[in-house]
């Protein structure tokens, strides 16, 4: 959910340096923040256990959805620290970003995935700087980055094939005690909740 470009404001909170209030301000944090992510981010400033902001600064990837990859070439050597070393590896046939371009009925045209895929390539570059080998690293992201063992597990894969990763994903089914057909595979670990479940976003 943080953006790599508030990890100053992000370490700043969690040395004690700046309340929330600061924290408030000073990143780009979502609605459901105080709900959702706030309780992560105060259990790891209590345990001082290490908090990356992994995502990619949404401009660049609204930039890329324009542009395609080459845009990011314009960007500063500062900003350029913020993403995933260029050149951003992609592959068009991976089965997530072939259905992106299908649900959209080919009205986001190639460069749709792509900004998909400076998301999936910037999380996996992070996950992998603070990742420590031999410890347990876990990392939050919308289902799609990740569900079917796609995108971020691609990005992960290519540049450490001996990773271990587990997966786990939330559905919502109207009937909670058998999993629908169409969720088999999702993840390694899937939650099944009642669709009526209240969402905060």
């Amino acid at each position: 959910m943080f953006e790599q470009d508030n990890q100053e404001a992000l370490d700043l909170y969690l040395a004690g340096t700046i309340k929330q209030k600061q924290l408030d301000s000073m990143a780009r944090l979502w609605k459901n923040y105080p709900t959702d992510y706030a309780p992560l981010v105060n259990f790891a400033k209590e345990n001082k256990i290490p908090f990356a902001a992994s995502n990619v600064p949404r401009r660049y990837a609204s930039m890329v959805s324009r542009g395609g990859f080459a845009v990011l070439d314009t960007l500063s050597a500062k900003e350029k620290a913020w993403i995933a070393p260029l050149p951003i590896a992609y592959d068009a046939e991976l089965p997530g970003y072939k259905k992106m371009i299908e649900m959209m009925g080919g009205h986001g045209g190639e460069n749709l995935p792509k900004a998909q895929a400076i998301k999936d390539a910037t999380m996996a570059h992070f996950m992998l700087k603070y990742y420590q080998p031999g410890s347990l690293l876990i990392h939050y992201n919308g289902a799609y980055h990740s569900d079917f063992y796609d995108g971020l597990n691609w990005y992960l894969k290519k540049q450490n094939p001996a990773l271990k990763i587990v997966t786990i994903s939330t559905v919502s089914q109207k009937d909670i005690h058998k999993l629908s057909a169409e969720h088999l595979g999702r993840a390694d670990f899937i939650i099944c909740v009642d669709e009526d479940m209240t969402n905060t976003y």
